[in-house]
């Protein structure tokens, strides 16, 4: 809304300043600052609120040292997450964009679901909270929405130049040549030729079959991310440090896509206005990094459902924007593994329960992060190791802009 503002100034009355605001660096720099400062201003009310509400965690008793110290723990700290997102995003974005609208509804709605999952737990005292055939219907909605979005707008296109790139007007201007075109591709991490087309997946021309594979494909990496930063929310820090260390990453891969300059340098796709998505990302970033001021060890709040499940959607959904979801299992490699080890302890022990009549187990607990805690390594160590590993993968991700 300031950006229209601000333009409105500077077109009509050439406001000294206002024209900064058609930078994407000063309204991401804003972004991020005004993140932060909703976090760190307004955390503290809410947690008072949710206290009085009494919005309590309700602890299940793991055997984990420490875990039921946490037991009353405010949760629903997801809310201010999403308020932290979405004002310097609606303060400072271009709202037209497509995109830009994508990252709000997949934020509203997937914080909505969650919510209304630790509503039930904390309210209706249920432990169990919404059923999960009911998140994940949820989650396929989104899928659904941003794949075919995705698809079928034609606001969302790639621009392809041309082998000749420039020819000289008889007035000596330069002009490009290119052209803005549906494309259902995609970039392959560490191969140099590095496209992938999702209409060569289909053995006919019928493009409802192309549709219909794309779409598949979105709602996988939707719902598997967002599960995967649910799942990662298990210890105080965890979930809202790695998602920080994610949201840069992609923070800087929308400004290279974004960029026709560092593009063609760095031989990336050109996605036309994706730069826009700057401004979400650090707006992303600052509300993850803003609300560890109260959820680092030992959490004053936890950003339950309503938090973890939008973020993982949201991180999902800007890489499948910038083309680089082929790139999810590096970037958000903490995310996946802690999905694996759910997925092959119970598997391995329902297998093993099957053959010898006894189910064993690969790790002491899953998710990843409680065995380390059954081996009794603090908490705040596991987290900033997990952090650590993080920061690595992110840098890989990036080193793949030239690793090819």
């Amino acid at each position: 809304m300031l950006y229209y503002l601000f333009d409105y100034l500077d077109r009509e009355f050439d406001l000294i300043g206002a024209g900064v605001f058609q930078y994407i660096s000063f309204r991401a720099g804003m972004a991020v600052l005004v993140s932060l400062l909703i976090t760190i201003t307004f955390g503290e009310s809410l947690i008072t609120m949710l206290r009085k509400k009494q919005v309590g965690e309700t602890i299940r008793d793991l055997g984990l040292e420490g875990q039921m110290q946490k037991k009353g723990t405010p949760t629903m700290g997801g809310l201010i997450i999403i308020a932290a997102i979405v004002v310097p995003t609606l303060l400072f974005a271009k709202l037209e964009n497509i995109y830009v609208i994508l990252l709000l509804v997949t934020t509203l709605v997937l914080g909505a679901i969650g919510f209304l999952d630790d509503y039930i737990k904390v309210f209706k005292k249920n432990k169990e909270g919404l059923a999960g055939r009911f998140k994940v219907v949820g989650q396929v909605a989104v899928g659904l929405i941003v794949g075919a979005t995705l698809f079928f707008s034609e606001d969302v296109v790639v621009r392809e130049f041309s082998e000749t790139p420039t020819e000289i007007q008889a007035s000596g201007d330069t002009v490009i040549n290119y052209e803005d075109v549906k494309s259902t591709t995609t970039t392959i991490p560490f191969v140099k030729n590095n496209e992938l087309d999702y209409s060569k997946l289909n053995p006919t021309e019928n493009n409802l079959i192309t549709a219909a594979i794309y779409i598949l494909v979105v709602i996988f990496f939707v719902t598997a991310i967002s599960n995967g930063a649910n799942i990662t929310d298990g210890i105080d820090g965890l979930a809202a440090g790695t998602s920080a260390i994610i949201g840069l990453t992609l923070a800087i891969l929308a400004y290279i896509s974004g960029n026709a300059i560092f593009s063609e340098y760095l031989n990336v796709m050109f996605i036309p206005n994706s730069g826009e998505l700057v401004i979400f990302c650090t707006a992303f970033v600052g509300a993850c990094v803003g609300f560890l001021w109260y959820n680092s060890y030992p959490a004053q709040v936890f950003m339950g459902d309503t938090g973890s499940l939008s973020l993982g959607g949201v991180i999902a959904v800007l890489a499948l924007v910038l083309r680089k979801e082929l790139l999810i299992p590096v970037l958000c490699g903490i995310f996946v593994i802690e999905n694996l080890s759910v997925i092959l302890q119970v598997s391995y022990f329902k297998y093993t329960k099957k053959k010898y009549g006894e189910g064993r187990r690969i790790f002491k607990m899953s998710p990843l992060h409680h065995h380390y805690q059954k081996m009794e390594i603090p908490e705040p160590k596991i987290v900033t190791r997990f952090w650590i590993v993080g920061i690595l993968l992110a840098i890989i991700a990036l080193a793949t802009l030239k690793l090819r």
